[in-house]
């Protein structure tokens, strides 16, 4: 089998605000979704566009920025294309998200709150 990745996610703010730019497409990010439940092996790329009803055009489209930003892999096998989510990337934006906005904090405030957020994030750490 042949991969073609991205190299392994080592986020600043740009490439962080670039992962979740694309999960902010909702295609991009129904494709991810059904991708991350398929689990690790992934699916091949029609039944991907069987089961969502894209264009073939449209589904390259979008799982092409999904593999520049390193949510996904495409890996042949024989003549099937598969798409695999990358769990690393997802992991890195996560773990961004929690240290550079102090989610923590956001966490307790919302546990707080009985689960209703009413705070307000404070300011970065000095």
């Amino acid at each position: 089998m042949n991969a073609h990745t991205t190299p392994d996610p080592i986020l600043d703010t740009d490439a962080a605000a670039a992962v979740l730019a694309e999960l902010g497409n909702g295609t991009r990010l129904t494709i991810f979704r059904l991708l991350v439940h398929a689990g690790p092996e992934g699916l091949a790329v029609g039944d991907i566009q069987s089961r969502l009803g894209i264009p073939w055009s449209t589904l390259s489209h979008h799982i092409s920025r999904l593999v520049r930003v390193g949510l996904l892999e495409q890996v042949r096998d024989g003549r099937t294309l598969l798409c695999r989510p990358r769990h690393d990337t997802l992991n890195a934006v996560m773990g961004w998200l929690t240290e550079e906005c102090n989610l923590p904090f956001v966490a307790e405030a919302h546990a707080g709150n009985g689960g209703a957020w009413r705070g307000q994030v404070p300011p970065p750490a000095e």
